[in-house]
């Protein structure tokens, strides 16, 4: 579904993704972890289309995102570790814009997105005041709702637990397993390993730019050379790193 061939990101002379390739199937959670600064970020924001490469491709579904940007983007859903959302309109008109721009009528619209609200307690109930008044969970919860209303096939989620209660969390759990359950592909790009362990089917390791290791946590185990470890334990031996 997604497909990266030795991608690169410069800013000036800093190298922040250097010579990256990955595929990731239909179906696939994939949870891409690294120290602070090691370029997770940098490369969502390549395949959400936010930043040019300085080199390689991204392909989403067969659809080169350099050569048919828009032919690629209508297949993703994009939520970012900081939402971005209109303060002055309420959750509703968010809503609708977002249906209008991937080409939905108003009332498939709706119907999509009020499927996914009763999964998130408490933001029905302000889903019509501004979204200036909501909290900073309601925002993150009204981002997963925008992402999906669509069907996305690929969905790129940047930090996905940030702000949110417990509830809200098994919710996000719920709906991301059943999206790739249904043939979606998820890439999670997370701090909180915990959540990476429990959810994905594969990890990849991105240390300084570079795709250090992956594989399901069996494999980075093997690699590692530490049987029977959590995550936590493995990722700080092939890191070599406290972060």
């Amino acid at each position: 579904m997604l497909h990266i061939q030795h991608l690169t990101k410069k800013f000036g002379k800093l190298v922040a993704v250097d010579d990256l390739s990955l595929s990731i199937d239909a179906g696939e959670i994939y949870a891409y972890i690294g120290p602070n600064g090691s370029g997770k970020t940098t490369t969502i924001k390549m395949i959400a289309g936010l930043y040019l490469p300085t080199s390689g491709t991204i392909a989403v579904g067969g659809t080169d995102l350099g050569a048919e940007p828009e032919r690629a983007k209508k297949h993703m859903g994009y939520i970012p570790d900081e939402p971005f959302i209109y303060d002055k309109m309420s959750g509703r008109e968010f809503l609708g814009f977002v249906a209008a721009l991937y080409g939905m009528d108003r009332v498939e619209g709706a119907r999509q997105s009020e499927g996914y609200l009763e999964n998130f307690g408490g933001l029905a109930e302000v889903i019509d005041g501004f979204v200036e008044d909501y909290s900073r969970g309601n925002k993150q919860k009204l981002a997963f709702v925008a992402a999906l209303m669509h069907r996305p096939r690929l969905l790129l989620i940047d930090e996905p637990m940030v702000g949110l209660d417990p509830q809200s969390a098994l919710a996000v759990k719920k709906i991301l397993k059943e999206f790739t359950g249904s043939g979606g592909t998820a890439l999670l790009c997370t701090h909180t390993l915990s959540i990476a362990q429990e959810l994905a089917n594969r990890i990849g390791i991105l240390q300084k730019g570079k795709l250090i290791a992956e594989g399901t946590l069996e494999a980075l185990r093997a690699k590692a050379g530490k049987p029977g470890a959590s995550l936590e334990e493995v990722y700080l031996a092939l890191t070599d790193s406290d972060d």
